[in-house]
């Protein structure tokens, strides 16, 4: 209750920024597959900042 207002952390947002961005990657998969790469790409150097952060805490 007290945590009502306690904004998300960096890496909260991270998860969710990857998350999005592999999700969109397998719905483009089926249309283009060059900007389905794209995407996974990005969730890749999304993903490098997660690791990155978890190693700093």
């Amino acid at each position: 209750m007290f945590g009502l207002f306690k904004g998300k952390s960096e890496l909260e947002k991270l998860n969710i920024k990857y998350k999005a961005l592999l999700s969109e990657a397998h719905r483009l998969s089926t249309i283009d597959r060059q900007l389905s790469d794209k995407k996974v790409s990005e969730a890749n150097d999304v993903l490098g900042k997660i690791e990155q952060l978890k190693k700093s805490e």
